[in-house]
């Protein structure tokens, strides 16, 4: 549905788990309602469990605010549309990062 229009905001993910996570985000709409919010971000969640082990957070929405903890190099801000997406990691107290 918005396949090609996603635009990287902020990231410190390796290039490959970025186009990864804009492709997984893209199937998530064709597969949902654009507006289940929930069910989108539960399929990309547990897509990168399953590829990068468990521990990922997915949040999707218009308008959100957020701070958070992440491990170095698991996390990425994307827009598609109308839509924000963020992803990352969660942290352990030794290797995080917070945005």
């Amino acid at each position: 549905m918005l396949e090609g229009k996603a635009l990287v905001e902020d990231t410190d993910m390796p290039m490959k788990m970025q186009f990864h996570a804009m492709s997984i985000a893209s199937q998530a709409l064709d597969l949902h309602d654009v507006f289940d919010y929930k069910l989108i971000a539960g399929f990309i969640k547990k897509e990168f469990d399953m590829k990068y082990g468990e521990g990922w957070q997915c949040v999707v929405g218009s308008k959100f605010g957020c701070y958070f903890s992440h491990s170095k190099g698991t996390f990425i801000y994307f827009t598609m549309g109308s839509l924000n997406f963020l992803l990352f990691k969660m942290a352990s107290s030794s290797n995080s990062h917070s945005h």
